[in-house]
């Protein structure tokens, strides 16, 4: 796209005339031109009755679009070896973070936890310091979620408080800048930036790289954004940066975007389009955990089992999508590329002492040979997350989900005969546009048939850009909602409880996590199934070291007997610890 045709798109998204904060804008378009010639942009060196230029008028003296223009008749290609210059109205100290410390905060889903390890690993190599305490931050950084309006809400309440904190900041210290990063960001723009003005940074989750310049643009007393969603980005070549030095697993994400366009959804418009990361990139990083003695990988994406990397040519070929069987999507058939099969046998491969988890499926993307490959392996934990939102066909055409409650109920059945001792989970609406109580009967009757292990129950929230928005209406009642979801909370845990009650009196494979959070003599960790198990902290016999008797530890796996059950837990006492591959043994 021309760099004008961006500037003016930008512009229209955020509400903005044409001459409005043009400044920061045109000047983002001469970043990402920066094939530039030096005298295309006004060097930030230039003085002025011999004194130099504050920021402030540097920046006013950027290019305009006529820079842009002139130019853009004769592009010139950048060399990928090249190291890039800093904007032309910013110096490259400007970029560094001297030291600053940056404060993150993280709401909302999995990939939100990511994109806070990505941004933190691009602010780490800018020169800024990582601090865990509110009250000596310079930069607060808020990674925000729009899923549902009480996420934002929460965020808007945060906002209020940290008024207060940037109100009392001693004039001795350097400005506190607060910022806004992920969806929230790019789905509310303006409404943040002139509804909150003690915000300094928008970036919305295609514009992490661009956050040392962002907060260099802030330093100034300015507000600076980008919102821009990319067709490409995928952060492939960013390491991501533990925020927990001593986790026992981590996410990596493996694609961004979704392309399924469900009518209630607002990822699309907050996250763009789908895109997959290379896989080897992908096995990059997964190495580099297992190095780091992780033994738990979990692969992230909106759409996370229609991964299809087409960043190799020989791969490229005319094999479509297989889809679950009385499955549709809403797009055309995808043609070509590594798909998500062939990454999952790939990562599994790495290390058979670290588990694999993948979240989150749709349930249209589950062939044959990916339930195949988790059963043969022992290190891809035999869990399947399958949101099927209701159980009522009618409402599943209204949400544009592409199958019909008995297609649904088929898939489940394959799987389970596919993958004997599966635990599934799910995630449901209650009141969603038009659901009537016929339909909320059959979500009901869904969870009874099914009998989830775990499950992930809201009220519809509408959001604004999605399909429900325009074409549909929000015509339930909020305590109709409320009371729906009550329901279906309430049928979920009766039926979670029997369904786990089935491992009572089994030994299950746990990896150990750390301390209870209530009770300093239990351990916690989590099964095979992704579900939390509580056990003493004892003395144990070690299966590789016959006689040695040891105490768990975070990151071991363990041998519990369990005793008991409920709808979120189980309890038991530990046997031994031992190995993933030694697991089928006893001890």
């Amino acid at each position: 796209m021309h760099p004008l045709q961006c500037v003016l798109q930008v512009q229209r998204s955020l509400g903005w005339g044409p001459l409005a904060s043009v400044s920061w804008l045109s000047l983002r378009m001469c970043r990402a031109h920066s094939s530039l010639s030096s005298t295309t942009c006004p060097s930030p060196e230039r003085q002025e009755n011999g004194a130099p230029k504050d920021f402030s008028s540097r920046l006013a003296a950027g290019p305009t679009f006529q820079h842009f223009l002139k130019s853009a008749s004769a592009p010139q290609e950048k060399l990928s070896s090249e190291v890039e210059d800093p904007p032309p109205y910013l110096t490259m100290d400007e970029l560094l973070g001297r030291q600053r410390k940056v404060y993150l905060e993280t709401y909302g889903c999995q990939m939100n936890v990511n994109d806070t390890e990505i941004a933190w690993s691009i602010l780490q190599k800018s020169g800024y310091l990582r601090t865990s305490n509110l009250q000596e931050a310079d930069v607060i950084l808020l990674v925000t979620c729009s899923i549902r309006e009480k996420a934002e809400q929460t965020i808007w309440n945060r906002l209020h408080q940290l008024k207060a904190l940037k109100t009392r900041r001693p004039r001795s210290r350097v400005p506190l800048r607060i910022g806004i990063l992920g969806c929230m960001a790019e789905r509310l723009k303006e409404e943040i930036l002139n509804r909150e003005k003690m915000v300094d940074v928008l970036a919305g989750p295609d514009a992490y790289r661009d956050l040392p310049r962002l907060l260099a643009i802030a330093e100034s007393g300015q507000q600076a954004a980008n919102v821009l969603l990319s067709l490409d980005e995928t952060y492939a070549d960013v390491m991501p940066v533990q925020t927990s030095p001593s986790a026992t697993s981590a996410f990596v994400s493996i694609m961004r975007g979704c392309d399924n366009m469900c009518s209630y959804c607002i990822v699309p418009f907050t996250r763009g389009r789908e895109r997959s990361r290379p896989v080897a990139s992908i096995l990059e990083e997964v190495k580099k955990l297992s190095e780091q003695g992780l033994k738990e990988v979990t692969l992230l994406g909106q759409n996370v089992n229609s991964f299809r990397d087409n960043s190799e040519v020989q791969f490229n070929n005319v094999v479509s999508t297989n889809l679950s069987r009385g499955f549709t999507t809403n797009y055309k058939a995808k043609q070509g590329g590594l798909r998500f099969a062939h990454l999952l046998d790939q990562v599994s491969r790495v290390d058979p002492e670290m588990r694999i988890r993948f979240t989150s499926p749709h349930p249209k993307d589950f062939p044959d040979e990916v339930l195949q490959l988790i059963h043969e392996r022992d290190n891809i934990c035999k869990q399947i997350h399958l949101p099927a939102q209701s159980g009522s066909s009618r409402v599943l055409e209204a949400m544009r989900r592409g199958y019909s409650r008995e297609a649904y109920v088929e898939l489940v059945h394959h799987i389970r005969e596919s993958i004997p001792g599966v635990s599934l989970s799910s995630d449901f609406i209650a009141g969603f546009c038009g659901e009537t109580e016929e339909d909320h009967v059959q979500t009901v009757s869904l969870l009874r048939e099914v009998q989830y292990n775990m499950g992930f129950l809201f009220a519809y929230s509408m959001r604004q850009k999605t399909r429900a928005y325009h074409r549909l209406k929000d015509d339930v009642p909020e305590e109709v909602k409320l009371r729906r979801l009550e329901e279906l909370i309430t049928v979920f845990r009766e039926e979670a409880t029997k369904a786990n009650q089935i491992s009572v009196g089994c030994t299950q494979l746990v990896l150990v996590e750390g301390l209870s959070k209530r009770s300093a003599t239990d351990l916690c960790g989590r099964n095979d199934g992704n579900l939390k198990v509580i056990f003493p902290d004892a003395e144990m016999e070690d299966v590789n070291n016959p006689g040695l008797r040891v105490r768990a530890q975070p990151g071991d796996y363990v041998l519990v007997k369990i005793t008991s059950a409920s709808s979120q837990t189980l309890r038991g006492h530990v046997l031994c610890r031992t190995t993933l591959k030694d697991s089928s043994e006893n001890c």
